[in-house]
């Protein structure tokens, strides 16, 4: 036993130094998709509003003063968050449903 002590020892070691290093790429990696992700997307009235399933919901009747985009469904005017709010394929997407957004207040 005490012959593979040493062997073990540098293995441990060996393992510790690497670790680190694959960890903090993983974090660099995420930190650098979340910016991009991140990024503000560029509402104008007018725009079409799709659901991430690419479904339309409504075209954007106008963008208040926080940036988040207002649609008109069923008679109402509807705020849907900002935060929820990407661009995908050049298409102004919300990660919220057509059922979620007309839910919406």
């Amino acid at each position: 036993m005490n012959k593979f002590a040493p062997l073990a020892a540098l293995a441990t070691v060996a393992t510790l130094a690497v670790v680190p290093t694959t960890v903090f790429a993983e974090t660099q990696a995420v930190h650098e998709v979340t910016e991009e992700a991140a990024a503000p997307v560029q509402l104008n009235a007018g725009m079409m509003l799709y659901a991430s399933n690419g479904y339309r919901i409504a075209p954007i009747y106008r963008v208040n003063a926080d940036g988040n985009p207002q649609v008109i469904m069923n008679g109402r005017l509807i705020t849907v968050p900002a935060s929820t709010v990407s661009e995908v394929d050049g298409k102004v997407t919300t990660s919220l449903s057509k059922k979620d957004v007309a839910r919406a207040k």
